[in-house]
């Protein structure tokens, strides 16, 4: 607002020098053109007065034309004053579009068509966190207070069960794999988390299968080995209302989207320059360096 002010106050100064100047050069051309020849008489100067009047013409017409140019500029002062705000503010250019580069949208249109009752499409469908909050919603049904995070680091613990009967908490692992059999390395590996946490009980649940010696190591060592089959016929044991649910949960948002172990975001489908093959990459990359997959392995990732 200051800066509007100086601004102003030089234009009228500006104004106020042109009305001055144009006044004296009035003032010069009635001398000229009056005054002067009434005091220049005699012999001598006699014949400088009618040699003095057309520069007091001239006198007389520039300084008609200063103080027209002050009185245009005069007007077009005390429009701008009076004009609405509103008109000012439509009168200024538009601000010019700054491009941006941004990452795609993310579509929320399904990849697959979803299913009305329980199978194995069902799981062959949805990510890799909805399978865990599909299990961890089961679990909510049959009683347990469950416990998990969407992402991160979760030292082999997918889920947290509390039973009311009982002090002593069980843990959960989910292994959403399609065509690929857990095997004994990976029941091994959630062996050691169960020692870490001094429990002698876990559950390890897979949308797909075990191998024959993962499904022996977990029945020797106090591990409660539920593959896909399993858990679908667990699920149809719930009241159909408790299976709507479950089917909600799992269609839940973009289900068929692999979600970022890392941050939790959704992830994006990119192209390979160095093949033909897409594959699934973190959206806040390279902020996240999450995995990228090929979307052939998707379900394999957690």
């Amino acid at each position: 607002m200051a800066k509007q002010t100086r601004t102003e106050r030089r234009r009228e100064r500006a104004r106020q020098e042109l009305a001055g100047k144009g006044w004296t050069a009035i003032f010069f051309g009635i001398v000229l053109l009056v005054i002067a020849p009434a005091f220049l008489t005699g012999p001598i100067v006699g014949g400088l007065g009618p040699a003095l009047r057309p520069a007091g013409w001239v006198a007389l017409a520039v300084g008609a034309v200063l103080l027209g140019l002050h009185y245009i500029i005069r007007r077009q002062a005390a429009r701008v004053k009076i004009e609405p705000a509103a008109a000012r503010t439509a009168a200024r250019p538009a601000p010019a579009v700054t491009t941006e580069r941004r990452e795609p949208a993310l579509s929320t249109v399904p990849q697959v068509s979803q299913e009305s009752q329980w199978s194995p499409a069902v799981l062959h469908a949805i990510e890799w966190r909805r399978f865990e909050a599909l299990c961890e919603a089961l679990y909510a049904q049959a009683g347990f207070t469950t416990r998990s995070q969407s992402h991160g680091a979760d030292g082999g613990v997918d889920i947290w069960l509390q039973s009311k009967h009982s002090d002593v908490p069980r843990i959960v692992q989910c292994k959403h794999w399609q065509g690929k059999a857990v095997g004994v390395k990976e029941m091994r590996e959630f062996f050691g988390v169960m020692a870490s946490h001094q429990l002698k009980s876990g559950t390890y649940v897979t949308s797909s299968t075990f191998s024959a010696e993962a499904a022996a190591f977990a029945k020797a060592n106090g591990i409660h080995a539920q593959d896909g089959a399993a858990l679908l016929q667990l699920i149809g044991q719930r009241t159909p209302e408790q299976q709507a649910a479950l089917l909600a949960v799992a269609y839940e948002g973009e289900y068929w989207r692999p979600t970022c172990a890392s941050c939790g975001t959704k992830m994006v489908e990119r192209s390979s320059s160095k093949n033909d093959g897409s594959f699934w990459g973190c959206a806040n990359y390279p902020k996240c360096r999450g995995r990228t997959i090929p979307k052939s392995k998707a379900s394999a990732t957690v």
